[in-house]
């Protein structure tokens, strides 16, 4: 059960009216009902033996396109503002799949919540493919039809999530769909996607769309010591996981050197940056973790849950002296109040009111304090960054509910309400009363 035990004893700080409290899900994590969507990449990626690491699959997940209405009633009585949640491609391309979503953004508005859809949350429609593309500009013809449907009660959108995770882990080392291993001949991914990015702000702009923003993942980089090997190999990383993705989109340019790897003549990727680097009214963070990087090992290394190849030119390293959530990641609070100062010193004028639009972490069990330790922290250096002049405007956690996690399967749990996965059951943690309190304080 949830409790309704005070805020801690250190007093959590205000924020400004209108800052936006929230949580997140994605449609393939949540949804289920496989039978009445198109395949997905994700689909075909399960069934294959050893890929998905308790050999489950999302064709029920958490049954929420069944339950919604169960979903929302937990939205509604934890507080928040908002709830980010992703629109299924193949669900919209299969008959009655946006039916769902009226119903869903109906149910949304009446429990006082305001609906914020991500448009493409990994789940590409089977036959597609993100080295090709085409599929950008089929994915701007998706989101025309889906803001022509949803618009008039859809204010804030979400065009991509995390392009650089689906390019590295599904595109480049082959862990996630489409499960490819191409390392850096994935880049066409990479640049693929924001270019639908693009194209989808200016679908949106033509569909009335005045809250447009995108959902990247960053964390800081930390070189693992002050030799020249390592900060060589930690820069390079942050190019890659950070600035490759955050660039383009913010100053319409690709940091030196990478626009040279992208397809097409530098006409073609020049005419691309300029849909790229369309203006945005914020820009979505994810933030979990700083990674620490050193020199190539010469060995494979595996960092969470993944197999790093021994040929990439970095290795990642422990941070040490740090309590792990139990997906092994690190606990670093402050590491989100680095990423945003440093992104407002690098960006400047550039980077529009910033969003969190994903913060949490996996433990297991009801009464889960170390998560409520976890949120705590990150709202207090979250708070910080704000006090040091970085304008952010929402915060949400990952997320509502305990979920299909990827290729890990069910064996994480980020939700702030279990979910029993046998009977559907849900429970709302420690957790969740305790950002249901801190959403009315915060107020």
């Amino acid at each position: 059960m949830a409790t309704d035990d005070a805020m801690p004893a250190r007093p959590m700080p205000r924020f400004p009216d209108g800052f936006l409290w929230g949580v997140s899900t994605s449609a393939h994590q949540i949804e289920g009902a496989a039978g009445l969507r198109g395949p997905s990449v994700w689909d075909a990626f399960t069934a294959g033996p050893g890929r998905v690491k308790d050999g489950s699959t999302a064709d029920v997940a958490c049954d929420h396109y069944h339950r919604y209405r169960e979903d929302v009633a937990l939205l509604a009585d934890l507080g928040v503002d908002a709830y980010r949640f992703s629109v299924s491609w193949p669900r919209v391309d299969s008959p009655g799949g946006l039916d769902f979503y009226d119903r869903l953004v109906d149910e949304v508005c009446a429990a006082g919540v305001r609906p914020v859809p991500t448009l493409f949350h990994w789940d590409l429609p089977a036959g597609l493919d993100w080295l090709e593309r085409d599929t950008a500009a089929r994915f701007a013809e998706y989101v025309s039809v889906v803001a022509g449907r949803l618009g008039d009660r859809v204010g804030k959108w979400i065009t991509l999530n995390e392009p650089a995770e689906h390019t590295l882990l599904g595109h480049a080392l082959g862990v996630h769909a489409p499960g490819r291993k191409l390392l850096f001949d994935a880049l066409p991914a990479a640049h693929h996607q924001l270019l639908a990015h693009g194209l989808a702000v200016r679908a949106l702009r033509a569909a009335g769309a005045t809250d447009v923003g995108i959902a990247n993942s960053h964390g800081p980089t930390w070189p693992a010591s002050g030799d020249p090997a390592d900060r060589e190999a930690a820069e390079f990383y942050d190019l890659l996981l950070n600035r490759m993705f955050a660039d383009p989109v913010l100053t319409g340019r690709y940091p030196e050197g990478v626009g040279e790897l992208m397809p097409g003549s530098p006409g073609e990727v020049a005419a691309d940056l300029e849909i790229i680097g369309e203006p945005l009214d914020w820009y979505g963070v994810n933030y979990y973790a700083p990674t620490r990087v050193g020199a190539p090992q010469g060995a494979e290394i595996e960092f969470g849950g993944v197999t790093l190849p021994a040929e990439l030119p970095f290795s990642v390293r422990e941070i040490e002296g740090r309590p792990l959530t139990d997906f092994g990641w690190p606990v670093v609070p402050e590491g989100l109040t680095e990423l945003l100062t440093g992104f407002r010193d690098r960006y400047g004028d550039r980077l529009p009111p910033v969003v969190i639009t994903e913060n949490g972490c996996s433990y297991e069990g009801l009464d889960d304090r170390d998560r409520i330790a976890y949120l705590d922290g990150h709202v207090r250096a979250l708070h910080r960054a704000m006090e040091a002049g970085v304008d952010v405007r929402g915060y949400f956690v990952w997320s509502l509910l305990d979920n299909f996690e990827w290729a890990e399967g069910y064996a994480r749990r980020f939700g702030l309400v279990h979910v029993d996965f046998t009977t559907l059951e849900r429970t709302p943690k420690a957790s969740y009363g305790w950002f249901r309190d801190l959403v009315r304080h915060g107020r």
